[in-house]
């Protein structure tokens, strides 16, 4: 039987070798490059792609994603409602221009959800601002919600946790340590995360793709796999070192190809055999050349439907309307996502960021102007997936360092653990929330403790009951990733009873 997908990577192949001529002496490196994204890519069928949306500072789920239900509701209500500024969220009311901006009576009632869930008795809402969102969830049904899920080694329960029976991750509520716990599955220092393992098992180890894993936030620990290297990209495409090419790709410096060619030189060369000279030379010849290549393949940032410029901005909670950072990321996946077929990618991991949830105080408007960030953000992403015809092909997810506390320190909330995420994309049992909702209690009078919920640690905390191996593991299942394979990226995961599967994702 022919490999008609080998065949399609080697007309690709040479079509970008006659294209990588005119550069030259330097074409080899670039050659190189295209052959591996176009030779590695058809050991999968289709193409799939996984976005990890991190929020750092660790998210307030609380706030995001609420119950309804009326004992839930007094509850939240008597335990969030505290002076000298309540950031408890109203039910059934609505907006009050004339309060304070941000606040809950300006805000008006949260925004009901009707989750297709067996959670007897239980009803859920998300955030004002989230009106977006709200309606990929109630009407697309193209948006889940994955309740409680958090670091965890192993299941604890909350007699587990207070008497020590159990193992625990390790340097819990310590931002920077559950941040690559997250992406990692282990504490700051850890090399290799979870999304670059993924992409590692689906692309050849000898012919890893330079374009497999891609962040438009920095660097990231969750892209790094053994064999995939992570490629960093500007919110406004490829970062280009040093010099402009021409339309031939010929490098100028102050419109000289001469110059340009001299540097291009002393960059990608060594006068020393040291092997950090010869490394540090051959990254700058890699990152000149796959700018070159991944710049040509891109479309337009200014054409439909990535753009025109003004649809990358969102209203503020204050009514300006200005630039939506996390959009201007996801813009650029969007078109790297379409630029798939001239790279030859099958399988791609995508890292983007959105910064601020540090939410210790002044909660109430900064959580809400997040939410209005989230919401545009991922509800330009699906419609722009959608018009793409990539929304099937495309999952999102959403990650952070920990939840919240559920108790107020005044106008804020301090480091938690558990938290509720949100996942989008057509390929999604939207519509629903997945896993247990935790039940909400009151604090005792005594240790800030919550004695009348199994779900709730001091100050209100969330004791996970979903692990981030099995998130990752649902996801990693709908990538391609076989039962062996996502046990050897997940490690924790056999401590779950084999329970790699939440049901989120359709088969």
């Amino acid at each position: 039987m022919r490999d008609h997908g080998n065949n399609a990577s080697r007309r690709l192949f040479l079509k970008q070798s006659g294209a990588f001529s005119i550069m030259g002496a330097a074409a080899p490196l670039a050659m190189n490059l295209a052959a591996a994204s176009a030779l590695a890519a058809p050991a999968a069928a289709d193409y799939r792609a996984l976005v990890c949306v991190f929020l750092y500072g660790g998210n307030d789920a609380f706030n995001t994603v609420l119950a309804t239900d009326d004992p839930s509701w007094s509850n939240y209500t008597a335990v969030r409602n505290q002076q000298p500024e309540s950031i408890a969220l109203l039910r059934n009311v609505a907006p009050n221009r004339s309060a304070r901006v941000g606040s809950p009576e300006w805000l008006g009632g949260v925004l009901p959800i009707s989750a297709a869930s067996t959670q007897t008795g239980r009803s859920f809402a998300m955030h004002p601002m989230l009106g977006g969102l709200q309606g990929l969830f109630n009407t697309s049904r193209r948006m889940a919600v994955v309740a409680n899920v958090g670091a965890l080694t192993e299941p604890l329960s909350k007699t587990d946790y207070l008497q020590n029976l159990k193992r625990k991750p390790k340097k819990l509520f310590s931002h920077n340590d559950q941040q690559s716990t997250w992406m990692a599955l282990a504490p700051e220092g850890t090399a290799m995360g979870w999304g670059g393992r993924l992409a590692d098992a689906l692309v050849s180890a000898d012919n890893s793709s330079l374009f497999t894993a891609i962040s438009a936030s920095g660097e990231s620990v969750w892209l790094t796999g053994k064999t995939v290297r992570q490629y960093q990209v500007s919110p406004s495409g490829p970062v280009r070192m040093g010099t402009e090419p021409d339309s031939l790709g010929v490098s100028r410096v102050y419109g000289s190809d001469v110059v340009g060619a001299a540097l291009e030189r002393i960059v990608t060369g060594s006068r020393s055999p040291h092997v950090m000279a010869l490394d540090m030379a051959a990254t700058n010849q890699r990152s000149i050349q796959a700018e070159r290549i991944l710049s040509a393949a891109l479309p337009s940032d200014a054409v439909a439907p990535f753009g025109p410029a003004s649809v990358l901005q969102y209203t503020t909670v204050a009514g300006a309307r200005a630039q939506n950072p996390l959009a201007q990321q996801l813009q650029v996946v969007a078109r790297t996502i379409a630029a798939q077929g001239k790279l030859g990618v099958k399988r791609q991991v995508f890292f983007v960021g959105l910064g601020g949830f540090d939410t210790h105080n002044k909660q109430n408007l900064a959580h809400a102007d997040l939410m209005a960030k989230l919401n545009h953000a991922l509800q330009y992403f699906d419609s722009t997936l959608s018009a793409m015809g990539m929304a099937q092909n495309v999952t999102t997810f959403t990650a952070s360092d920990f939840g919240r506390s559920f108790t107020s320190n005044g106008d804020g909330s301090d480091h938690g653990w558990g938290g509720h995420h949100l996942v989008m994309g057509g390929a999604v049992q939207g519509g629903d929330v997945h896993g247990a909702f935790p039940v909400l209690a009151r604090k005792n009078s005594r240790d800030n403790g919550f004695d009348g919920s199994p779900d709730q640690i001091h100050n209100g905390i969330l004791l996970p009951r979903i692990s981030v191996d099995q998130y990752g593991a649902t996801l990693g299942r709908w990538f391609g990733l076989s039962p062996t394979q996502l046990g050897e990226v997940f490690p924790n995961l056999v401590n779950f009873s084999g329970q790699a599967d939440l049901g989120f994702m359709k088969a």
